[in-house]
């Protein structure tokens, strides 16, 4: 007897297709409510970390950018600040965040530091990070107040080297360039009794400096400027291949006698390392729009940066080459690893 329709095993090929029928119908609202996440982004606020405390040359530079981001987009970008540890605290929270595009590090050099500083970290710098782009840069200076005896590098290391009991220095995290340059500082001209004061950030360090807490800082230009240009602090000598040009009177390393002694605070965007590339590009596009407008690099620069507006993989070139740059340097300032 033959079978009717309704009673009809089913044959392989309908099974086939029938599984895939279902497949599609499960798996298609899934993609669209991914392909829908990625083209809805953002849709709430996307937050700069800053791992340092407020004042700093980071946190100087991120408020500027993301204003200039909000102002650019009309999305909403906000700044946390998440000092301590020498940086390592902030930075641990990006690299253990959701990479889901709202919770993006705004690096310091501190990322490539940290590398060889540290004998073990709380997140891999070269495995926990996809780069999103290049912000600016700020370079380095030595100050103290104008009231101290001492019109140039050396006469304040004649100074310390007379009193080395009187004479304290103030520097940001342990590992940040500020904080090396010092430590290669008193490597150089032997000064092992300048004690180093580390603070949780670089507006900390220059505030101690101003309080007469120490009696010089080490710090980045861009909380600096407006004190050295007021006149409520001296700039020494700055860390730069030439002198900064709204410091025209303050000589660099290399001018006071201290060959290749070239130390910057660069800023860098990075995000978790599994953050989707379509909003890592988002992410590139839109801050190197901000970086290339007049208006920023004005406003950058009277802040003490210059603006360096570089994609994704020209920063990540950077960070991990100074990866090998800085372990030198900590090397040759015989800084014990932490």
């Amino acid at each position: 007897m033959t079978k009717s329709p309704a009673t009809a095993a089913p044959s392989r090929r309908g099974i086939i297709k029938a599984a895939a029928v279902l497949a599609a119908g499960v798996a298609a609202p899934a993609v669209l409510r991914v392909r829908s996440a990625y083209a809805a982004y953002p849709d709430r606020p996307i937050k700069f970390v800053v791992a340092n405390t407020p004042g700093g040359p980071s946190d100087i530079v991120g408020r500027i950018v993301t204003a200039a981001l909000q102002q650019s987009t009309g999305k909403t970008f906000i700044i946390e600040n998440r000092g301590g540890a020498g940086g390592n605290l902030g930075m641990e929270y990006v690299a253990h965040s959701d990479p889901d595009g709202y919770t993006i590090l705004l690096a310091t050099n501190a990322l490539s530091v940290n590398y060889g500083l540290y004998n073990s970290l709380p997140f891999d710098p070269k495995k926990d990070f996809v780069a999103v782009s290049e912000l600016g840069g700020s370079p380095n200076i030595f100050m103290i107040k104008p009231d101290l005896p001492a019109k140039t590098m050396k006469d304040f290391v004649a100074l310390a080297r007379t009193s080395p009991e009187k004479f304290n220095a103030s520097v940001p995290p342990i590992g940040t360039t500020p904080q090396l340059q010092m430590a290669l500082l008193k490597v150089k001209e032997k000064l092992p009794n300048l004690e180093e004061v580390v603070f949780k950030g670089g507006g900390d360090a220059v505030e101690a400096l101003i309080a007469g807490t120490v009696q010089i800082c080490s710090g980045a230009v861009a909380p600096a400027q407006p004190h050295i240009k007021a006149g409520t602090l001296r700039g020494l000598a700055i860390s730069s291949e030439a002198r900064w040009p709204d410091l025209p009177d303050v000589p660099t390393m290399i001018e006071s006698g201290y060959p290749d002694f070239v130390f910057a605070t660069d800023a860098v965007l990075m995000a978790p390392a599994k953050t989707p590339p379509a909003i890592v590009k988002w992410l590139e596009t839109e801050t190197l729009k901000v970086l290339n407008t007049q208006d920023m690099k004005d406003r950058m620069y009277k802040s003490g940066f210059l603006v360096r507006p570089k994609g994704a993989d020209a920063a990540w070139a950077r960070v991990t080459k100074e990866m090998d740059t800085f372990k030198g340097v900590i090397d040759q300032a015989g800084i014990k690893k932490l």
